[in-house]
C-alpha cells in the first residue's frame, strides 16, 4: 500500500499542469476513488483536493520567482482567469503573484511521501470474516462527503424512515450482523470540486431478493471483511478507529481494499450519555 501511495504522489507530481483524474490516480493505489480519498485524508490530514491545490500553487510560486508572467503561470496550472489565480494564490501565500516577482518572497509546499512510523505500541482489535453474497436493503440519499463530525444530512435521512420501511427491513434481515447498518458507496469521481457527494444507505443485510419499492437494494458479492469493534464516546471513538484503520492498520496489514461498500453499525449505551459500541466492516482481500 505504501509503495502504491508513493507512486500516486509521483504521478500527481508529473501531472500538476494537467487535468488530473481521480479515477486514474486511484488506479495506482488499487482501490476505489472513495476508499483512496479516505486513505489519503487519514494519512495526510488533508483532502486530496487540498494537497493538489497546494502543490500547484507551490510550483506556481517557483515559476513566478523564475520570472514567468502571471498570466502564463495562471493558465499553466489550470486557472480559468488571472483574477481567480490571484485570489487563490493570495489566500494560500498571503501575497499577490506580482509580489513574488517584485520582492522575491516565496512560499513552498513540499511533495508528500509516505513511510511507516511505529508509535505508541498500541494493539488494534480486529477479526476477519467471510460472507456469502447478500444485499444491503434500506433507505438511501445522496449526502455530502464528510470524514469527521456529525453529518446532518445522514441524521435527517434516519429521521425520514417510516414505520412501514422499518417493518419490511426487520422482516428481510436474515444475516449477521443483525443490526441497522450505515453504508456509504457511489462517491463522486470529480474530486476537484470543493465538495463531493456519495450515497448513504441506512438499512440491513439480507440474502432475500424480493424487496418492495419502499426500499433501495445494493447487491454485494461474496467477500472477506476486516471487522473492527470499538467502544467509547460517540462519534469520536468511531471516527478515531476509522482513521487508525486507514492510517495505521491497512498499510502494514497484509490486506488490501476491494471495490465494495464498507459499513458500520452503532449501539448506543442506555446507561452512559453519548457512549456506544460500534463495529466497522471493511471489504478486503489478502495480498
Amino acid at each position: 500500500m505504501l509503495r502504491e501511495l508513493n507512486q500516486v504522489m509521483d504521478y500527481i507530481e508529473t501531472h500538476l499542469t494537467d487535468d488530473l483524474s481521480l479515477a486514474r490516480i486511484a488506479e495506482y493505489a488499487g482501490v476505489s476513488d472513495y476508499h483512496f480519498r479516505k486513505i489519503f485524508y487519514y494519512l495526510s490530514g488533508m483532502s486530496l483536493h487540498e494537497y493538489i491545490k497546494h502543490r500547484k500553487l507551490s510550483e506556481a510560486s517557483k515559476d513566478l520567482w523564475d520570472g514567468e508572467k502571471v498570466t502564463d503561470v495562471a493558465f499553466k496550472y489550470g486557472y480559468q482567469s488571472v483574477d481567480g489565480f490571484s485570489r487563490a494564490f493570495k489566500k494560500w501565500a498571503g501575497c499577490l503573484p506580482s509580489d513574488v516577482m517584485r520582492t522575491g518572497l516565496q512560499k513552498t509546499f513540499p511533495k508528500l511521501s509516505f513511510v511507516i512510523t511505529v508509535t505508541g505500541g498500541m494493539s488494534m482489535e480486529f477479526r476477519i470474516e467471510t460472507k456469502p453474497a447478500f444485499n444491503f436493503v434500506g433507505v438511501s440519499k445522496r449526502v455530502p462527503m464528510q470524514f469527521e463530525g456529525v453529518n446532518e444530512e445522514i441524521v435527517q435521512l434516519a429521521l425520514s424512515i417510516t414505520d412501514e420501511q422499518k417493518k419490511e427491513m426487520h422482516a428481510l434481515q436474515n444475516i449477521a450482523p443483525y443490526e441497522i447498518v450505515n453504508v456509504s458507496y457511489d462517491a463522486d469521481a470529480n474530486f476537484l470540486k470543493e465538495e463531493g457527494y456519495l450515497t448513504h444507505l441506512i438499512g440491513v443485510l439480507t440474502t432475500e431478493n424480493h424487496v418492495s419499492d419502499l426500499l433501495d437494494v445494493v447487491p454485494v458479492e461474496a467477500s472477506t471483511w476486516a471487522v473492527f469493534p470499538n467502544q467509547g464516546p460517540f462519534p469520536d471513538t468511531l471516527q478515531t478507529t476509522m482513521a487508525k484503520i486507514y492510517a495505521e492498520w491497512l498499510p502494514s496489514s497484509g490486506y488490501e481494499l476491494i471495490d465494495a461498500p464498507s459499513f458500520s453499525f452503532t449501539k448506543m449505551d442506555k446507561q452512559k450519555h453519548d457512549y456506544a459500541y460500534s463495529e466497522i466492516w471493511i471489504p478486503v482481500v489478502k495480498k
